[in-house]
């Protein structure tokens, strides 16, 4: 039997949570519509956190002014997190103890930062993902002199980057064979690399983290011991460096951990909302259009595994990726027919001015052909099976934007 819709609660007041009530207002949707964010900040752009805001070229990264919520009757309930939700009363409990009501729930809670659970508290040791983190960590890097960034993925290398432009030493630490071998793989990720040796960077592949080093056991030379009071560090308490599993030490008064996220899912532990296993990369289970197992649930963002064309469900972590979901999700949930697109994923990265453009899913390809390399531009063609499945590109936007209606088709290019 369906439930009318009266009430729409979107739990996460992120990009793809802010975009999903934009849609369904575009739809035509004109119920009540509530935004619940656990942050006390309104909807904001994560993107420059690593980029110009840390660096202090950017202050406001709202994504919309105050009196767009007014108009669009978007309520913002913030500083409050969901904590549980019981599906067949549609009610989902609150941190500060209250319920909130829907006639239709909308996960999109986003990641939190994974951190390093034998690393003990200490100032100057950072993740990144909230405003507060990128504004701790902006005001850290005004007396930093020496950084290790934990982890080459997007973040750690954005962050790299501007942590040299403020004229800050960088030794950048990563467990794979090169800076971005997850996400691009080992040859694109070696012309990174060198990109980032050529401005200055102390790229360490191949090696991870032992230990991290803090003023309070200096005297010997020992790894802090975790902290599991739960009480925060003693003033005194700061980083001086980490020690890497090759035995080697470096020394720093800034270090970051950008070791990947987790999706935020606890909440939903006794709800009986499906969820794929963490082996799978966790998140909430859903069909293509966002549709979760249980009736009235969907999910959108980073934090939900849809069903892709493939069969497989899997979760995307891309900007882009966010408003193209929430326009389907919010079509789909209303019952409103739109026009079916393409959509071919796309992800950036700003690097030292260069911009890192990626169409198309490098994960799947099996054969990497460098069509240009000119030292900091450079553009790769991949491959699986002969079918262009990717195209990745430094500083070279017109010919990487020119192979989206080709990976779109999924046309053998010779």
């Amino acid at each position: 039997m369906s439930h009318s819709v009266e009430h729409v609660l979107i739990v996460g007041a992120g990009l793809a949570g802010l975009r999903t009530a934009e849609e369904l207002r575009h739809a035509g949707y004109d119920g009540e519509l509530t935004l619940l964010g656990d942050e006390d900040r309104a909807p904001y752009d994560r993107p420059p956190l690593s980029k110009q805001f840390v660096r202090g070229e950017l202050d406001d990264t709202a994504l919309r002014p105050a009196e767009f919520f007014q108009e669009m009757r978007i309520g913002l309930r913030l500083g409050v997190a969901a904590t549980g939700v019981d599906t067949g009363a549609r009610q989902v409990t609150l941190s500060d103890g209250s319920t909130l009501g829907y006639d239709r729930l909308v996960i999109a809670t986003g990641l939190r930062p994974r951190r390093i659970p034998s690393f003990p508290q200490a100032r100057g040791v950072h993740v990144l993902r909230t405003h507060d983190d990128a504004a701790g960590l902006r005001e850290h890097l005004g007396t930093a002199q020496r950084a290790v960034v934990i982890g080459a993925g997007f973040i750690g290398c954005e962050l790299t980057a501007s942590f040299r432009a403020r004229g800050v030493d960088v030794v950048l630490v990563e467990p794979q064979p090169t800076p971005l071998a997850a996400a691009l793989g080992e040859q694109i990720g070696a012309l990174v690399a060198r990109m980032h040796r050529e401005e200055g960077v102390d790229v360490r592949c191949g090696v991870g983290v032992e230990a991290l080093l803090t003023t309070h056991d200096a005297a010997n030379d020992v790894p802090a011991q975790a902290n599991t009071t739960g009480d925060s560090a003693p003033e005194e308490t700061a980083v001086r460096g980490v020690r890497l599993s090759d035995g080697s030490v470096v020394d720093a008064d800034l270090v970051v951990v950008g070791v990947g996220s987790v999706p935020v899912t606890d909440w939903l532990a006794e709800s009986g909302i499906p969820l794929a296993a963490p082996a799978d990369g966790g998140g909430v289970l859903t069909d293509e259009v966002g549709r979760t197992g249980v009736d009235g649930v969907w999910a959108v963002g980073d934090v939900a595994a849809w069903r892709l064309g493939t069969g497989r469900n899997r979760r995307v972590e891309h900007w882009t990726n966010a408003g193209e979901q929430a326009k389907t999700l919010a079509y789909a949930l209303l019952g409103v027919d739109h026009p079916a697109a393409v959509h071919v994923p796309y992800v950036w990265s700003d690097q030292y001015n260069v911009k890192i453009q990626v169409l198309g899913s490098p994960g799947l390809a099996d054969e990497v052909r460098i069509i240009e390399d000119q030292g900091r531009k450079f553009l790769a063609h991949l491959f699986r099976a002969g079918t262009l499945v990717a195209v990745v590109g430094a500083g070279m936007t017109g010919k990487v934007m020119k192979m989206r209606a080709q990976l779109a088709g999924a046309q053998p290019v010779s």
